[in-house]
């Protein structure tokens, strides 16, 4: 659960990335009162976390989940 957590952190990082080079708007901070509001800068230090943490998805052995319709 905490890796989809992550993933879905790293996704909005990445869209909001992708406005800024494209537009120049910045998601976030639109959303929650500018760069310098608390809440943004909490959302961007916790985006930035799930991106470090998601760098340890590249390097664990992904295991195969069987259900009991597959088996």
């Amino acid at each position: 659960m905490f890796d989809r957590i992550c993933l879905v952190l790293v996704i909005i990082g990445a869209l909001n990335w992708g406005l800024m080079g494209l537009f120049e708007f910045d998601l976030v901070a639109w959303a929650f009162g500018g760069t310098a509001a608390i809440i943004s800068r909490i959302l961007y230090t916790l985006i930035a976390l799930a991106g470090i943490w998601c760098i340890s998805l590249l390097f664990r052995e992904h295991v195969e989940m069987r259900t009991a319709e597959s088996a």
